[in-house]
């Protein structure tokens, strides 16, 4: 699958066929913020590109999804090392679904989210 925003950021996604997904970026030195750790944006933008990955095997026929609210808690700062986000598809409804991602830095958890996307059928008029 393309995804021209994980290339940018430098992070691979890999869906799964049992609606999960794993995420994977190196700390490098453009990811860090001015305090030298990686940008909690980096962490959110894994579990966002983490989430719809793991609900697009669900997706038919030209439904398509998109994030309603992530909720993201930090535990701990990253400064090296890879950064892996494991995510699960917990309940898909018809136009709705919940999923949860964790976060981890070499192994120890760094974080947690939760998330909520919208599922739908795009509209055929000219208001898109």
């Amino acid at each position: 699958m393309k995804h021209p925003f994980a290339e940018l950021i430098g992070f691979t996604v890999t869906l799964n066929d049992d609606n999960s997904s794993f995420c994977s970026v190196d700390a490098t030195d453009k990811l860090l913020n001015p305090q030298n750790v990686v940008h909690g944006g980096v962490m959110y933008a894994l579990a966002d590109s983490g989430m719809g990955a793991a609900i697009y095997p669900s997706l038919v026929d030209d439904e398509l999804c998109a994030t309603i609210e992530i909720k993201i808690c930090y535990f701990s700062a990253v400064r090296n090392g890879t950064i892996d986000c494991t995510t699960k598809l917990k309940h898909r409804a018809k136009t709705w679904a919940y999923l949860e991602s964790e976060i981890t830095n070499d192994g120890n958890l760094i974080a947690k989210a939760t998330g909520t996307y919208s599922i739908f059928r795009p509209r055929n008029d000219a208001r898109q």
